[in-house]
């Protein structure tokens, strides 16, 4: 039996093909979100290069800030359960996740079941999200894909606002005007994006081991370090971490299919 798992999010599309609830046989990320190609983009990735069609799917889940726009799913299920099914999966560890998405940032409390006991999400601001990193890359002329880089190098961290993108948008312009490294102000963006995370791991209750990371921003091993710093605890950055909703998802489609 194949299920598909599709994870529609702001800034990305992710797909994930299973086999019997277990063999992976594909997964595919496209760099664009709900709203544009990027569902369309992801779903015909996701089965190139494999003798699976879109035929052979016999339960699909969407999931994701976009889910309801997929139109051809069977179900739809919230990324809250579909990450904590994905990373309880790949880490049966995990008691603490942190997902950092697009716009959106998310703490989840499991217990040793994978059972979610708390959760808490920030979505009503772009603040600690990949979507303020990608506002800092701009304003700071370095790319994404750099700024883990960059923060390994600081000598110190600058002081960048955690409460609004537009302010720390405007502190950071002022930090350059008065000299202050470009390094320097990536680790404290860095900062910023790990007080925002924290602050929501703190209110699921005690931050419990092991603690995993997925998302997009997971990615980026100097937001990775400056959450660390600031939780006070080793951190582990899921396989894939951009695909963990969908491989929930795909997961939960097998267990659909196991009740009929």
């Amino acid at each position: 039996m194949y299920t598909l798992g599709i994870d529609i999010g702001s800034s990305s599309s992710k797909a994930v093909i299973l086999k019997d609830g277990a063999e992976l046989v594909s997964s595919a990320v496209a760099q664009v979100g709900t709203g544009t190609s990027g569902p369309a983009r992801v779903m015909e990735a996701v089965f190139k290069n494999i003798d699976v069609k879109p035929e052979d799917i016999d339960f699909t889940v969407a999931t994701g800030y976009g889910r309801f726009s997929v139109d051809n799913a069977d179900k739809q299920i919230s990324e809250i359960s579909c990450h904590a099914k994905g990373i309880f999966y790949l880490i049966p560890a995990a008691r603490t996740i942190i997902d950092i998405g697009g716009q959106d940032a998310k703490a989840i409390a499991l217990n040793d079941k994978g059972n979610i006991t708390q959760f808490y999400m920030n979505d009503k601001c772009a603040a600690g999200t990949g979507r303020f990193l990608d506002v800092m890359s701009r304003v700071l002329e370095i790319p994404l894909d750099k700024m883990g880089e960059a923060h390994f190098k600081a000598k110190e961290w600058a002081s960048v606002s955690s409460t609004c993108t537009v302010f720390a948008e405007s502190e950071v312009i002022s930090q350059l005007s008065k000299g202050l490294t470009r390094e320097s102000i990536v680790a404290g963006v860095h900062k910023s994006v790990a007080t925002k995370a924290c602050s929501l791991v703190r209110r699921c209750g005690e931050v419990k081991n092991e603690v995993v990371m997925c998302g997009g921003v997971a990615q980026n091993p100097g937001a990775v370090d400056a959450i660390e710093k600031e939780l006070g605890q080793k951190i582990t950055v899921a396989p894939n971490p951009q695909i963990t909703g969908a491989l929930g998802a795909a997961l939960l489609a097998y267990e659909e299919l196991l009740k009929k």
